[in-house]
């Protein structure tokens, strides 16, 4: 077996005792190690030459990713990269620019150096932000790898509030992160949402806000011409069903929320007004 290949499907790390089991002789890791294939990062632990550098950081000091440091190994959704690396070391030293975390309480990645996926989202409801933390959650919860009764029942007790709030804002379906984040805002301006809802003449909306404005939320995608020509006509088909459209890209959510919350209310103002009765 090659381990230059081996390796690079397992992260780009392994320690000696994952080689020989899978086949490599210690022959073959030496001629590896004098032809520049794979490096030695420190006695047992090989990898190869430009690999991750959290893999190879982690996997080198002991400890595990965990936190948002291990959300990309999951394939969770981020809103922010993290400074240092989030690291799960015991009593290990970590690098001074490293966020500690306690200890793990769940099977860890099978060969990754990466926390299990239930502790990377307990570190993350007890260390982020808490709109950072809900889309890790959410998009775990939504890939159907994990459920919310069950880290609801890992977070018992007072001092884990915050991050039982933090799971009381997980919707049952979201197709992006935008989704719930819009959703959040839009129930904290003391808006009544309903998502995903299927109107006549124009098919699934993203949410629809007091029954009468259809809120898309729309990613790069939707700025190709085609795409746009399409978003356009569903406009008019919003229109024509009697309800008013309204479109926000993910600049608008995730960084000017307060703005956007704002302008949805000041259209239903309008509304209530009657600026939009027909003359």
């Amino acid at each position: 077996m090659d381990i230059s290949s081996f390796l690079a499907r397992r992260g780009g790390v392994a320690r000696r005792s994952t080689l020989l089991a899978a086949g490599i002789t210690k022959a073959d890791i030496e001629s590896a190690l004098s032809a520049g294939k794979v490096l030695r990062l420190r006695r047992g632990i090989y990898a190869v030459p430009g690999g991750a550098r959290d893999i190879r950081h982690a996997q080198s000091c002991n400890a595990l990713l965990t936190c948002v440091s291990g959300a990309p190994h999951y394939g969770l959704w981020t809103l922010n990269p993290a400074a240092g690396l989030h690291l799960s070391a015991g009593h290990k030293p970590v690098p001074e620019d490293s966020t500690r975390h306690g200890p793990c309480r769940h099977p860890r990645h099978p060969w990754l150096p990466v926390a299990g996926l239930a502790d990377v989202l307990i570190h993350a409801l007890h260390c982020l932000p808490e709109l950072e933390a809900l889309v890790m959650v959410q998009a775990a919860i939504s890939q159907g790898n994990i459920s919310q009764g069950f880290l609801a029942g890992k977070l018992q007790g007072n001092r884990n509030g915050a991050a039982r709030g933090i799971l009381d804002l997980v919707i049952p379906r979201t197709d992006s992160l935008l989704e719930v984040l819009a959703h959040t805002h839009f129930v904290r301006a003391g808006l009544k949402v309903c998502m995903h809802v299927e109107l006549n003449g124009v098919g699934e909306v993203d949410c629809v806000v007091e029954d009468c404005l259809a809120v898309e939320l729309d990613g790069g995608t939707h700025l190709e011409p085609r795409q746009a020509k399409k978003d356009q006509r569903r406009n008019n088909a919003t229109l024509k069903g009697g309800r008013l459209p309204l479109r926000y890209y993910y600049d608008d959510v995730v960084h000017h929320p307060e703005r956007m919350a704002a302008e949805v209310l000041g259209v239903l103002e309008l509304r209530r007004s009657g600026a939009f009765d027909a003359r």
